[in-house]
C-alpha cells in the first residue's frame, strides 16, 4: 500500500518548524526548573491547569498558523471548539503545552505540538522539547527526524522498557512478564516520541487524551517505524465530533502485536 503523501510545501514544513521554536521561546521565560512557574495558573473545568503561557502560545500560534494556510480549520486545547472544523479537509491540531502540570511544576517534559490532519489523517507533524532542545517533525512517506537525524524504531531485548499509567503497565506485565518501569513522561507527545526515538519501547496511554495530545506525534511514530492504536487494534481517526480516545498503545511494529494480545487478556 502506497503511503499517502499530500501536496506541502517545504516552505510550510520550515514555517512550521520556526513557528514551533518561537512558541517554545514563548513559554521558556515562564518555566523555572525544579520550581512553580513563574506564570499565573488556573483551573478549568476537572481541575486542569491551565497558565498565561499555555494562553500566550496559543494565541500565537492560532495566529501564525491560520496565516500559512488560510483555509485549515482550527483545534486546539485552549480554544473553544468550533464545529466548521468537522466541514474542512485541513484542520491544525494543536497543544500549545502539552505536559501544562508538569511545566507548572518545573519539570522539563513538557512539549509544543502541532498536527495537520487532512481528510483525518495527520500529514505533518512536529513535537518540540524546548527545555530537552529536541525537534521532532515527520510528513507522510518522508520520514520521522529529530534534530535532523533520521529516526527508525528497531527491536530491543527484554525485559521491555515502558511507560505510562501504572495500572496499565501492570495489566501489560500480568500476561506479558516484568518490564522496565520508566518515568510516565507528563507529555504525551513527548511519550510518544520518545518510542519513535527508541528510548522506550512501549508508551501506555489512558483514556480521554485528546487529538491534540497525540496527531503530531502519531505521525512521527508511524514514520518511524511505530504504530498507535487503542487496544483493539484498531487506528485513531482525528477531527471526529469528539475528539477524545480511550487507552492506547504505542510501540514499534515488531512489538505491537505482542502488546495488543497481552493486552486483551
Amino acid at each position: 500500500m502506497l503511503a499517502f503523501q499530500p501536496d506541502l510545501d517545504p516552505g510550510l514544513i520550515h514555517a512550521v518548524r520556526d513557528a514551533a521554536r518561537r512558541a517554545g521561546d514563548m513559554a521558556k521565560p515562564y518555566f523555572r526548573a525544579g520550581r512553580e512557574t513563574a506564570a499565573r495558573v488556573w483551573f478549568k473545568e476537572g481541575s486542569s491547569p491551565v497558565t498565561e503561557a499555555d494562553i500566550a502560545v496559543d494565541t500565537f500560534l492560532k495566529e501564525h498558523l491560520s496565516a500559512l494556510l488560510p483555509d485549515a480549520a482550527w483545534l486546539s486545547e485552549e480554544t473553544a471548539d468550533d464545529p466548521v472544523r468537522l466541514e474542512s479537509r485541513r484542520v491544525w491540531i494543536v497543544d500549545p503545552i502539552d505536559g501544562t502540570r508538569a511545566f507548572a511544576a518545573g519539570h522539563p517534559d513538557w512539549s509544543v505540538s502541532i498536527g495537520l490532519v487532512q481528510d483525518g489523517r495527520p500529514v505533518l507533524g512536529i513535537v518540540h522539547a524546548p527545555i530537552h532542545n529536541r525537534l521532532y517533525e515527520a510528513t507522510p512517506g518522508g520520514g520521522a527526524f529529530c534534530n535532523g537525524e533520521m529516526l527508525s524504531i528497531t527491536g530491543n531485548d527484554e525485559p521491555f522498557r515502558v511507560a505510562g499509567p501504572r495500572p496499565l503497565i501492570e495489566r501489560f506485565e500480568r500476561r506479558h512478564g516484568p518490564a522496565i518501569h520508566l518515568p510516565k513522561v507528563p507529555s504525551l507527545a513527548l511519550r510518544l516520541v520518545r518510542v519513535a526515538d527508541g528510548s522506550i519501547d512501549l508508551g501506555l496511554v489512558s483514556a480521554k487524551s485528546a487529538d491534540w495530545d497525540i496527531a503530531a506525534a502519531d505521525l512521527i511514530l508511524r514514520e518511524a517505524g511505530g504504530v498507535l492504536t487503542d487496544l483493539a487494534g484498531e487506528p485513531v481517526a482525528y477531527n471526529q465530533p469528539h475528539p477524545k480516545h480511550g487507552e492506547m498503545v504505542a510501540a514499534g511494529a515488531w512489538l505491537h502485536p505482542r502488546v495488543i494480545e497481552a493486552m486483551r487478556a
